[in-house]
């Protein structure tokens, strides 16, 4: 593993030698030299400077820039990586078929993919080989910066007959802007390749923008709540998965109801002196293992419901806890007004504490199993509504489909929304999927993945995934043992569309169900969204 990282690392070190990389030392006698021998009849001699010396932009060699060299689609998206802060992510799905996982610009194109940042020249192919058009390159600029809302005429450029249906509006965009314009004969040139001092005038043009370049210097919001669920794992291999997921709030199932008012304790006191030393918040999950019975006894008994607040309380204080997420499941319909005063009761008595309570709901779809929640008025006790927005498709689901699909979680999102303000909803997101198996006769039957697995299941049968926009997902088709199976794969791409989201709703965070299911590469993902989604430039 480390061999063929360090191969992937050489090489893309060497293929990106003409563009990015550590800018080599320049000592005392040469300073007030040019970094270049090549570059001082260029346009863009002060904007290559600029970029070598911001480390953007180095030379194809010691000494050479060579500025009229084509700019590749793949470098072009690169440079934007480095210029937004994107960070590159070795994802097991590959997004096109011309590019191999050992391609030294596989992470970044990748890593633009997943935010929307760039598209491929067909269905599977990207062609990274392929110098970056002008109209190509005015397409990405306009994405990057989020320029999209800026108009501008092309129809008076000699040539805008030549300009693609497709890159019209971004073309009439950057000449607005300012970064891009025709040449001396009015000329745009579309279909003609972007060198190397273009480039570095386009993208030093953008740098120089007040707005812009602030934007990018601002650093990440820190504020929104990152939650992970426990769930099959040990404490120390929690603990490992929080701190690569950056997770700031931890939720250890630790807590059920028991008959008669009682709740079972589950505390792990190493946890509690873990987060409490890696400066972690612990809400701790109280379940009612899905029994509609014993739910109802705690919760239409009021002597019952005080013993159970009394006992959670008691729990938080013992353990200095900052608070407590309440998932229940299985909640009679006819249970509804006793949900509402349980949340009401138990918010009232831990907000004296100094801590919050959180409750779980599933999308509301008019069904039995949510009958048993007042959005609206658990909104207005609890301090948090977690989102569930996935299980589309249950484990026994009749028909197959996907567990999360865009659909679905911007359905959840904007009915919760209506009654609950977004500053107290939190997006909870699969770290799972299923692989369904559809018989003969139309049945189906599900197992249940991680995304580890998932992905291990790609390549164990080298499998081609689709993208498909209308559900926000990668599908993919296989053959095993006479049956058809099927997968809508969730992935950084798709866990970045949901991220989006919650961002543009302004939520108050995300969850994950549950810390251990994803891949390493989707942290970054979701890091690139918070990062990319964020960014203002307006």
């Amino acid at each position: 593993m480390i061999a063929s990282k360090f191969k992937r690392w050489l090489a893309g070190a060497a293929a990106l030698s003409c563009l990015i990389g550590v800018v080599p030392t320049v000592d005392a006698a040469s300073a007030d030299k040019l970094p270049f021998d090549d570059i001082a009849g260029s346009f863009a001699k002060d904007a290559i400077i600029r970029l070598y010396d911001k480390q953007l932009l180095s030379g194809t060699s010691a000494r050479t820039f060579s500025p009229k060299q084509p700019v590749t689609r793949a470098e072009f998206i690169t440079i934007l990586d480095r210029v937004l802060g994107i960070k590159p992510v070795h994802s097991a799905i590959s997004p096109f078929k011309d590019m191999t996982a050992s391609a030294w610009y596989y992470d970044a194109i990748t890593a633009a993919v997943q935010i929307g940042l760039v598209d491929g020249t067909g269905v599977h192919t990207f062609e990274p080989s392929k110098p970056v058009t002008r109209q190509e390159a005015a397409s990405m600029l306009v994405r990057a910066f989020k320029q999209s809302n800026v108009t501008g005429s092309t129809w008076d450029y000699a040539d805008a007959g030549e300009i693609a249906a497709w890159a019209d509006t971004a073309v009439g965009a950057v000449r607005t802007l300012g970064l891009m314009t025709g040449d001396s004969n009015n000329n745009f040139n579309p279909a003609d390749g972007l060198t190397r001092q273009e480039t570095a005038a386009v993208i030093d043009r953008a740098l120089q923008n007040a707005k812009w370049a602030s934007a990018l210097a601002k650093p990440q919001n820190a504020a929104r709540v990152q939650f992970g669920w426990q769930y099959g794992q040990t404490a120390a291999q929690y603990e490992q998965s929080v701190v690569q997921a950056k997770v700031t709030t931890l939720s250890p199932r630790w807590y059920f109801f028991d008959p008669a008012g009682g709740v079972s304790d589950y505390t792990d006191q190493s946890l509690v002196n873990w987060a409490s030393k890696n400066k972690r918040q612990i809400w701790a999950m109280v379940g009612n293992r899905s029994s509609q019975e014993v739910t109802h006894q705690n919760l239409s008994n009021a002597t019952y419901r005080g013993k159970v607040v009394d006992r959670l309380a008691s729990y938080v204080q013992k353990y200095g806890l900052k608070g407590l997420n309440i998932d229940f499941e299985n909640v009679a319909p006819g249970d509804r007004a006793y949900m509402t005063a349980f949340i009401s009761e138990l918010s009232t008595r831990l907000h004296k504490l100094g801590a919050v309570v959180s409750v779980c709901v599933s999308p509301d779809l008019g069904s039995d199993w949510t009958e048993g929640f007042d959005y609206q008025a658990l909104g207005a006790s609890a301090d948090y509504i977690v989102m569930m927005a996935y299980d589309e498709h249950w484990s026994t689901s009749p028909k197959a489909g996907s567990v999360a699909s865009m659909p679905y979680v911007n359905n959840a999102v904007n009915t919760l929304l209506q009654v609950v303000p977004a500053n107290k909803v939190i997006l909870a997101l699969p770290y799972y999927n299923r692989d369904w198996a559809i018989q003969n006769n139309g049945t189906v039957t599900a197992t249940e993945l991680t995304l580890i697995e998932q992905n291990n299941l790609i390549r164990k049968y080298s499998l081609t995934p689709t993208w498909d926009a209308s559900v926000g997902q990668y599908t993919v088709t296989y053959q095993l043992n006479g049956l058809k199976h099927q997968i809508w794969i969730e992935d950084g791409r798709s866990l970045a569309a949901k991220y989006k989201t919650a961002m543009d709703h302004d939520l108050a965070g995300l969850a994950y169900w549950y810390m251990g299911g994803a891949s390493p590469d989707v942290y970054a993902s979701l890091s690139n969204a918070e990062r990319f989604y964020g960014l203002n430039f307006n």
